[in-house]
């Protein structure tokens, strides 16, 4: 039995807005015993732009075959990913030919400037690699309160937070409740999996 649970929480953040949910996911992430985040960054395409990785390391491909769930951020960039992360996703052709991401627990979440800067759409694009990767994607069901009641970010697709138009508007109660209700999802999930998987070996 594989008794290692970890989750690759995989993000691009230029302003650090996506960065900070990252860590508060990570936070939901390891409140479950015997599960670790691993929190890491994918490489600036462009020299003008520096992503903050204070907290991360960039990822390898060990990162991602090792993983036992995988949770992915990009900010919102015209209601679509980020180029840093489609770049990276498109690196991965060889896993999704050899399907070793087959069946792993996998969401999604995002940052944008404005309430209405295309958050849902890009949290469905993010969706649709890890579909093709034949991974078991989850999002946020109703039953958490704060999706009823924030007045900022926060959808049934996965976290999502209105950093402004600087990067520096503060995580709000409900964004950061959702950022850590989601970690311990997807962390509660891959447990379960292994445990499974356990069994039948």
């Amino acid at each position: 039995m594989n008794t290692k649970t970890s989750i690759l929480i995989l993000y691009y953040s230029s302003q650090g807005a996506t960065q900070k949910m990252a860590e508060l996911i990570a936070l939901g992430v390891e409140s479950i015993s015997n599960v670790t985040a691993k929190l890491r960054t994918v490489p600036s395409l462009h020299q003008s732009q520096t992503p903050n990785t204070a907290s991360s390391l960039m990822v390898t491909r060990d990162d991602l075959l090792s993983c036992s769930g995988l949770i992915l951020g990009s900010p919102t960039r015209f209601g679509n990913i980020s180029a840093n992360i489609q770049h990276f996703l498109e690196s991965t052709l060889d896993i999704w030919l050899s399907g070793q991401l087959i069946g792993k627990p996998a969401g999604v979440f995002t940052s944008s400037s404005t309430l209405h800067g295309g958050q849902e759409s890009t949290l469905l694009s993010l969706l649709l690699p890890l579909l093709h990767h034949g991974m078991i994607v989850t999002g946020l069901p109703y039953h958490h309160p704060e999706l009823h009641r924030t007045q900022t970010g926060g959808s049934p697709y996965g976290p999502s937070h209105v950093a402004g138009t600087q990067g520096d508007q503060p995580i709000s109660k409900d964004e950061r409740a959702l950022c850590m209700a989601f970690g311990k999802r997807i962390a509660t999930i891959a447990m379960r999996l292994n445990s499974q998987e356990g069994s039948h070996t």
